[in-house]
């Protein structure tokens, strides 16, 4: 591990679209700056992602000053959001679990609905010091907050992991669909130069000035098989990882982090490994 080092970062600005890889970041208790703070619901309040709606990877949306995204994709002239004062707040259905959000304009709406052609609203996560703790027992510890990710505020991969998956990939039923590439996973941080699943052992870990503990091996779903320039989708990795990564009911890859201390990430910092 003497020459680990973060190799890049993801900021997803709103849940399900594609986000921005930055130089560096601030790490918040909840997660990375301005990173998942947007999410779409629908008509029933439920949040709407690519498990459901594949054609989000289609949509990018960008960070702007002061916590407001512009939207863009191919398809329509792209829309600047700001962040909604807030008056006012709306309950969503965060994958059963209710989580105020403060709505976004009309535009927005408009325009992400336009997009998916279903009808969705855009909301906002005004307050995540107070809004949502992590509700994972008994990984999670008491007082630990998270944006709109899944459910731990980072997740981290490792090249080394990606590629030996790939290499299981290619010798299985579906070699035709590897190599895939990281984005496929959408982590926040992405580390060089360890072993393949050297991360599976990790319990502690800093990237340069900051200490992260390692709550839980993430757990993969269908995004995963979405290609991210086309939005089709395929069969892997879930085949492949469910030969080789089960356990229990979960497909592994990557690992969720929870900050300990607070500061800025920057691609090259070194990452050590603490316990």
């Amino acid at each position: 591990m003497g020459n680990a080092e973060l190799h890049s970062i993801h900021v997803h600005p709103v849940k399900a679209f594609r986000g921005q890889a930055p130089r560096e970041a601030l790490v918040e208790p909840w997660g990375l700056a301005g990173d998942r703070r947007w999410a779409l619901i629908d008509a029933g309040g439920k949040v709407v992602t690519q498990r459901q709606q594949p054609r989000l990877a289609l949509a990018a949306a960008a960070l702007l000053p002061g916590g407001g995204v512009r939207l863009s994709a191919a398809d329509r002239e792209p829309v600047t959001v700001a962040v909604p004062e807030p008056t006012g707040t709306t309950a969503m259905n965060f994958f059963g679990t209710k989580v105020e959000a403060v709505l976004a304009d009309d535009a927005a709406h408009a325009w992400c609905s336009a997009h998916l052609d279903t009808d969705v609203r855009l909301v906002h996560l005004d307050d995540p010091a107070t809004r949502r703790p992590i509700d994972d027992p008994p990984h999670a510890h008491s007082g630990e907050m998270v944006s709109l990710a899944d459910r731990y505020p980072l997740l981290l991969t490792t090249l080394a992991s990606l590629d030996a998956l790939n290499s299981l990939i290619a010798q299985g039923d579906h070699p035709g669909e590897a190599p895939l590439p990281m984005n496929r996973f959408r982590p926040n941080v992405v580390v060089a130069g360890t072993a393949a699943w050297a991360e599976d052992d990790w319990s502690r870990i800093s990237i340069g000035e900051v200490t992260f503990r390692v709550a839980k091996m993430c757990g993969r779903c269908v995004v995963t098989t979405t290609d991210q320039d086309t939005a089709e989708r395929g069969r892997e990795p879930l085949r492949t990882l469910g030969r080789h990564r089960r356990i229990g009911d979960r497909l592994i890859f990557g690992q969720d982090l929870v900050p300990e201390t607070l500061g800025t990430v920057r691609i090259g910092d070194a990452v050590t490994v603490l316990g």
